[in-house]
């Protein structure tokens, strides 16, 4: 059974690579599979102002969570088994190191998400593609589309 990674940036476009999961399996593939979130290292103002990184942890591994529950909540309802991983720092090496630690065979994620580093093919797509140790699938959002 393949164990297959999933990451998750809260867009709706991330959500096209859970649903092309869905289609994979449907049509026979096993497979289990490992949502990720990547939050970005607290900068300098957020330290400051919190005082407390354990603060800044709880508040970002809180806001990570959030995001991945309607991955979870798709892949379950279908019966299929899903771990949660929340990390942070550079997406790409993040996940790549998510991809060693909990034995993924293969990721499937949207070609961008949301803001403005989404232009064309999304910056932590094209540096998956180059740093992945295994396959990557990339799920094209629709032309016309728009991230939330």
């Amino acid at each position: 059974m393949l164990k297959i990674l999933i990451p998750i940036d809260g867009s709706s476009h991330a959500l096209l690579a859970v649903h092309h999961a869905l289609r994979l399996v449907g049509a026979g593939l096993k497979a289990r599979f490992v949502v990720a979130n990547v939050q970005a290292s607290a900068n300098l103002y957020e330290m400051v102002v919190a005082h407390d990184p354990g603060v800044l942890q709880k508040v970002s591994e809180a806001a990570a969570r959030d995001l991945l529950r309607p991955a979870v909540a798709l892949l379950s309802a279908a019966g299929l088994q899903v771990e949660s991983v929340v990390a942070s720092g550079d997406a790409a090496q993040q996940l790549a190191e998510i991809i060693e630690s909990h034995g993924c065979d293969a990721v499937v994620m949207s070609t961008h998400g949301g803001g403005l580093r989404s232009a064309v093919l999304g910056s932590v797509s094209q540096d998956m593609v180059q740093r992945s140790p295994v396959p990557v699938t990339l799920v094209r959002v629709p032309e016309g589309a728009t991230a939330d």
